[in-house]
């Protein structure tokens, strides 16, 4: 087994395929470590947001595409990426992909048997949610790769994948196909699952991905990013600083001391202080204006309709989950220096500040509708790049790698790509997936 010196990238040009890529985090994480990549997105808004941000998309549907027209992908792909839709997987849905997981392993092990591609999407059918099956779709693209003539028959390097934590039994499944039977060609990658806490890389909120990384074998083993940030843990918040309480009509920003960065235990553990929000909102970057601190949030979920129960946290703690709800969630802010514990709601998060708690550079480009549910379905960028920088052998990014604001597409250039990935410069065209 061949070893990669640090800081080496395994591949001479990475270029990777990003499957159901949403408005752009593993795209501008690409972008940011000097990787192009392509994006197939079925969603219309998040592929005005790509034009917009100036990525090559294909607005199209991941399955159609591997069934009708994969050989009109690029041949140099070398690097698989994505993370299936997760509604039927998330806590926050209706369970029904966790009830249908040892029904999907199946479908697994009959794919790497080289069952017939007909057959088994006759049989999905049957699922109680069609989006299910779609987490299958990385390994089918993994499978048709080396059946393709355009291609030579040539499998994937790299595979990278992230979804909700409770799809980390299927991706353990995929290592153990990947590693021990290999795909109906033969060929075998080392895998390396864990589930991974974005705050540990930088992203300035709470959120748990389960993450495979798989190395065809020969490229060396892989390993799982370095955490470069301390975790937050809610129970030890609450305990030194008597936790923040819901606010009512006349709330308080800080009930007790509240420790700053780099206070506490484990100072001596190489790691930086997790980011809070005020870390990424605080400062004015690009035409973002700065946001006044100190502030607290109310989350918009978790709360069974009772306002007392929604979660709470100020500016020095991490966000919650961002989700499609962040529109939502209430800002309250000091009145001023006079009286700075009493507080008043204040603006709510602009799309631009969402997208910054995701780790999206300033001034991305949101565009279309449904806009903060394109922000809370994306991977974080800064967490995408510590994927692929792990996965490639490069040099792990820094939260300032995605502080640089965004320079939109030109008018031009967001009419060639919508002509690439849409059919004509201003608009769909037949070959469009259609909402229904």
């Amino acid at each position: 087994m061949t070893s990669t010196p640090p800081h080496q990238s395994i591949l001479d040009k990475p270029f990777v395929l990003d499957l159901f890529a949403g408005p752009g985090g593993l795209d501008v994480a690409g972008h940011r470590l000097g990787v192009p990549s392509l994006g197939i997105e079925w969603d219309k808004s998040a592929c005005l947001t790509r034009y917009a941000a100036g990525l090559d998309t294909l607005h199209a549907d991941v399955s159609a595409v591997r069934r009708e027209s994969f050989e009109s992908l690029p041949p140099e792909i070398n690097v698989l990426a994505g993370g299936p839709p997760c509604q039927t997987y998330s806590v926050a849905g209706k369970g029904t992909g966790r009830k249908a997981l040892e029904e999907v392993k199946k479908f697994i092990d009959r794919l790497m048997a080289g069952d017939s591609d007909e057959e088994i999407d006759k049989e999905l059918q049957n699922l109680s949610d069609p989006r299910t099956a779609l987490v299958l779709e990385p390994l089918r693209y993994a499978i048709q790769a080396t059946r393709s003539p355009n291609r030579g028959h040539r499998p994937y390097d790299v595979i990278v994948l992230e979804q909700v934590p409770a799809v980390r039994a299927l991706w353990d499944r995929y290592a153990e196909v990947l590693q021990e039977i290999g795909l109906p060609d033969g060929t075998t990658y080392k895998v390396v699952v864990d589930v991974l806490a974005t705050e540990t890389y930088g992203v300035p909120q709470t959120r748990s991905r389960a993450v495979l990384i798989a190395r065809r074998e020969g490229l060396g083993a892989p390993s799982l990013p370095e955490a470069t940030h301390r975790a937050y843990e809610a129970r030890e918040w609450n305990r030194r600083n008597g936790g923040v309480a819901a606010p009512t009509n006349q709330p308080t920003l800080y009930d007790a001391e509240v420790p700053e960065p780099g206070e506490g235990p484990a100072e001596d553990d190489g790691l930086e202080h997790w980011t809070s929000m005020g870390d990424a909102l605080a400062e004015p970057v690009g035409t973002h204006p700065g946001r006044r601190t100190p502030f607290l949030i109310r989350s918009n979920y978790g709360s069974s309709g009772i306002p007392g129960r929604r979660g709470v946290r100020t500016d020095r703690q991490p966000a919650t989950t961002v989700t499609g709800r962040i529109s939502r969630f209430v800002v309250f802010e000091s009145v001023g220096d006079r009286h700075p514990d009493v507080v008043r709601e204040g603006p709510r998060f602009s799309m631009n500040e969402a997208g910054m708690l995701q780790s999206f550079p300033p001034d991305y480009p949101w565009s279309g509708k449904a806009q903060a549910q394109q922000v809370g379905n994306a991977v974080p960028p800064l967490f995408g790049a510590h994927l692929l920088s792990a996965a490639l052998g490069l040099p792990a990014p820094t939260p300032v790698t995605m502080r640089k604001p965004w320079v939109p597409a030109t008018e031009e250039q967001r009419a060639k790509l919508r002509s690439h990935g849409c059919g004509t410069a201003d608009d769909c065209t037949a070959r469009c997936p259609r909402p229904e």
